[in-house]
């Protein structure tokens, strides 16, 4: 089904800025306390996963580095599927691996669900500039 809804072009770049803000945030996080994102990761259900993956520490500095370009480009309005696409890649292992099979976690469950959601629109959606938006 193809079908067309009028949009209103602010309301694209409000959900673009504010869905790119969790990650640039995250990514210094990442960058800067690895250490503290590990021990994170070491107390997780599913932290086998991580280490299916690598190392740790390599894959939080990864995360970070991706996050944080990505996540400017999507502020940005960079290359928006692309940079969605690899948002996704990023926080669909962070959200199985430490945000399931603990209830205390719930709350961030379903906040990444949520930011899934707003990727998965900008995958869907990309390009808003050659699109003709209702002002």
């Amino acid at each position: 089904m193809n079908q067309t809804i009028p949009v209103k072009a602010y309301s694209v770049l409000i959900l673009r800025v504010l869905l790119s803000g969790i990650f640039l945030v995250a990514s210094t996080n990442h960058l800067l306390n690895v250490e503290a994102v590990h021990k994170r990761i070491d107390t997780a259900a599913f932290k086998e996963i991580a280490y299916f993956f690598g190392k740790p520490e390599l894959l939080i500095i990864l995360s970070g580095a991706i996050m944080l370009l990505a996540g400017a480009a999507l502020l940005l309005g960079f290359k928006t599927r692309w940079s969605s696409l690899l948002l996704l890649s990023v926080i669909v292992p962070i959200t199985i691996t430490v945000q399931t099979g603990q209830i205390s976690t719930i709350g961030p469950l379903f906040k990444n669900i949520a930011i899934i959601g707003g990727l998965i629109f900008f995958i869907i959606n990309p390009d808003f500039k050659k699109q003709k938006l209702e002002q």
